[in-house]
């Protein structure tokens, strides 16, 4: 009986062992799971930056594009109308090239007539100039009565004997700000380019130069106009900026682009001159330092909204349909809205909204279903997600129908 009585405790000893070891391996794989899903993320399928994605491990993207091919070949289209780099009429150096005896017969070809003249022409840039020197010679005076003397009045900006004019700064700031070029770099450009030898450390004065010109005279310019355009989109993200980690804040139209830096705070957008006195259609995506703006139309921009979805399904295609499904309907949402525009509609027909909404609605559904009772981080992830898009329908299906 002792012997059984032991057999029955060493059984329910291993037993426990076993239950407790099946809890960690889960566990263990939980977290395996999340490690991998985190690995697999890049700025395709969450919030990182673009300049984050390494160019060693990340793998190549499946195609995600919402367009369709047209069957037309690629390149120029049968019919369409050629072009060619057109030939100088006044060219600054000609060199006849004129035989001097017959390639057949060698006899000499001094008289004989010309039957063709072909031309070619080689581009090549200018070889560098002189820079143009203005003097100014400042007289001074002395009146023949109190005996005063009285300068010239200088030109503004000549502030010292040799300093370069603003022709040579505008050059400077085109190669720094222009073409994002290192100091010393533009530097050697310019000498280059104006034959004028300057220093690394003027070369770096002249980005500061702009930058106070822009911040004192243009910008407050664009701010106003950003602040009364009809459309404009708000983002931000992460960048080292005066020594430690802040974030970007961006105001942009198609043609105008305002950055700041700061924390997430309301109070830090707002910094920016241009959100408290909007009152457009406010494109943004669904970070909640935004709401506070009610005076503007608030919008989703589609790229975050399918980005969303798609982090969640790349993490587990098979069991996150719902994803996919939400994806294809706000795709379907914009190409309605597209169509309809096409055809002069204003508004798309009830029954196309009736149908967005369902298919939207239901994907929601399936999701909560396919994520209950699960406790993992992807499901986590997933709930949070299903939430936000239930609280924003309206501002979701709205932005993915205009």
């Amino acid at each position: 009986m002792r012997l059984l009585a032991d057999r029955d405790a060493t059984i329910a000893e291993q037993a426990r062992l076993i239950e407790r070891l099946v809890g960690q391996v889960e566990q263990l794989s939980d977290k395996v799971a999340e490690l991998d899903r985190r690995l697999g993320q890049d700025s395709s399928n969450s919030s990182r930056p673009s300049s984050s994605d390494s160019p060693y491990s990340k793998k190549k993207a499946r195609p995600r594009s919402s367009r369709t091919s047209t069957g037309r070949p690629k390149g120029k289209q049968p019919g369409a109308a050629g072009t060619t780099r057109a030939m100088v009429d006044d060219p600054d150096e000609i060199h006849t090239i004129d035989p001097s005896l017959c390639g057949d017969r060698g006899f000499p070809l001094a008289g004989a007539p010309r039957v063709t003249t072909r031309r070619h022409q080689i581009v090549e840039p200018p070889r560098p100039p002189h820079p143009y020197v203005v003097e100014y010679r400042i007289v001074t005076r002395v009146c023949p009565c109190c005996a005063a003397r009285t300068e010239g009045m200088a030109p503004v900006g000549l502030a010292g004997r040799l300093v370069f004019g603003p022709r040579m700064l505008a050059r400077a700031a085109w190669l720094l700000c222009g073409h994002y070029l290192p100091v010393r770099r533009a530097a050697a450009i310019l000498s280059v380019m104006v034959g004028a030898t300057v220093s690394a450390g003027w070369t770096g004065g002249v980005r500061a130069r702009a930058a106070r010109l822009l911040q004192d005279a243009f910008l407050p310019h664009v701010r106003t106009l950003i602040a009364a355009a009809p459309v404009a989109h708000a983002d931000e993200t992460t960048a080292r900026a005066d020594g430690a980690l802040h974030y970007v804040h961006v105001a942009a139209t198609d043609y105008l682009t305002v950055p700041h830096t700061g924390d997430r705070t309301a109070a830090a957008i707002d910094a920016g001159g241009i959100w408290p006195a909007f009152t457009g259609v406010l494109m943004r995506d669904g970070y909640n330092g935004y709401t506070h703006l009610t005076q503007a139309l608030h919008a989703w921009c589609g790229a975050h909204t399918l980005r969303d979805p798609r982090s969640i399904h790349d993490g587990d295609p098979d069991g996150q349909l719902w994803a996919e499904a939400m994806a294809t309907t706000l795709l379907d949402a914009h190409h309605a809205a597209c169509d309809a525009r096409d055809a002069a509609q204003s508004a798309l027909a009830p029954e196309v909204v009736a149908l967005i909404r369902n298919h939207y609605r239901g994907a929601l559904a399936r999701g909560e279903t396919a994520n209950h009772g699960d406790r993992s981080s992807l499901a986590h992830d997933a709930r949070t997600l299903i939430r936000r898009m239930r609280r924003e329908e309206d501002m979701i299906s709205d932005s993915s129908s205009t």
